[in-house]
């Protein structure tokens, strides 16, 4: 415990209250608030892509064209597979605090189309508004395909087992 002592001014004879400093905070403002955060487009869009992917319904993302050469892609060493999967059929633009999303999906046959793109719509907000922070402005949903249950895939099977 402390106790803090009067001094007496020895000119006046009168007691002053103890002196109290102030201390300065430097920085100002909250840690969080110090400095500036950049998304890039690809984080957007990886994040969407997964997203979209989850989804009971979409059974691949891009048109059949992208996916045939993300297909080769896949197969050439070093081919930078992985990142093309997660965002493929989506496309992101990024402001600084907003966000655009175009997505192009194929859906398996006998599922509401209506129904699918509204959970992928509602599936990608929630995604990037938690992760990123961005107010999600539109999610544009474009069907190229159907997939029908006895097409083969597009992409080939490994000859490798």
């Amino acid at each position: 415990m402390t106790d803090t002592a009067r001094s007496d001014d020895i000119t006046t004879g009168e007691s002053r209250e103890p002196r109290r400093t102030s201390v300065t905070k430097r920085g100002g403002g909250a840690p969080a608030s110090r400095g500036r955060t950049t998304i890039a487009d690809g984080v957007v869009e990886k994040i969407a892509g997964l997203a979209a992917r989850d989804v009971v319904g979409v059974h691949a993302m891009g048109s059949g064209l992208s996916r045939t050469f993300g297909a080769v892609r896949d197969r050439v060493p070093g081919g930078g597979g992985g990142k093309a999967n997660a965002t493929r059929g989506v496309k992101a633009e990024v402001g600084e605090v907003q966000t655009a999303l175009d997505l192009e999906i194929v859906v398996d046959y006998g599922v509401s189309i209506a129904d699918v793109a509204g959970d992928v719509r509602e599936n990608v907000i929630t995604a990037v508004e938690r992760m990123t922070g961005l107010e999600v402005v539109e999610v544009n949903i474009a069907v190229s395909d159907v997939k029908l249950p006895d097409e083969e895939e597009d992409e080939p099977e490994s000859r490798l087992q």
